[in-house]
């Protein structure tokens, strides 16, 4: 006879699951209504492109360069969707220019960058620290130190960026995007799409407009 404390217990081991930081990264982007997912592959980062492609609601794809997976990000955000956009540190250079100017557009869906460091050069030709990029950039930066932060700072990351209209770093490193924790599952939220309305002094950083931007991105840090 099962009692109904044990079935409680075989409901909350369910919810719970062993995960990777990168596989809790991209289990948080799924929870957080994410539909489009580009990235470029480099340890420390890759897994979490591999287990975002096992939620059929993401559209993911290895874009030719981080450059390119940052630009399929941020036409994601501006047509209304939230998108992730995952890279190791060295890539950060490579996708620095959209990140700049995407600061200044801001986003229309949630918009995430996910930078993994390598400290200690484990498998990287240099050594980096992505929150110097994203003080340079003015964007904000989530720091997680463990799987389950992993997960839920991904989700908050969501909120940052839609509730300032800003683009967010979720900065991780290779020990975390590596290690394995306890995660506790929680369902997908469906964020509605949201409209697309044309706007160039938003969305165009010629100079004059990129000006009045700038006094924007002040006033949001």
């Amino acid at each position: 006879m099962i009692t109904s404390n044990e079935k409680m217990e075989e409901y909350n081991l369910s919810k719970q699951q062993i995960m990777l930081g990168n596989q809790a990264i991209a289990c948080g982007a799924y929870e957080a209504g994410v539909k489009v997912s580009a990235a470029y592959p480099g340890t420390p980062s890759t897994e979490i492109s591999e287990n975002i492609i096992n939620y059929k609601e993401i559209y993911a794809e290895w874009s030719p360069n981080e450059k390119v997976a940052m630009e399929v990000a941020i036409g994601a955000s501006i047509s209304g969707v939230r998108s992730l956009c995952s890279m190791k540190h060295v890539g950060v250079n490579v996708a620095s220019d959209p990140l700049f100017t995407v600061s200044y557009i801001g986003v229309n869906g949630g918009l995430v960058l996910v930078a993994a460091d390598d400290p200690g050069i484990y498998s990287s030709q240099n050594e980096q620290d992505s929150r110097m990029v994203a003080r340079s950039a003015m964007v904000p930066v989530l720091e997680p130190s463990d799987s389950e932060e992993a997960r839920v700072f991904t989700k908050k990351a969501y909120e940052i960026s839609e509730k300032y209209d800003t683009p967010v770093i979720l900065r991780t490193t290779t020990r975390l995007s590596h290690s394995q924790g306890v995660v506790n599952l929680e369902d997908r939220v469906e964020v509605a799409d949201k409209p697309y309305e044309r706007d160039m002094r938003k969305t165009v950083m010629m100079p004059a407009c990129a000006i009045e931007r700038h006094k924007f991105v002040e006033k949001r840090l």
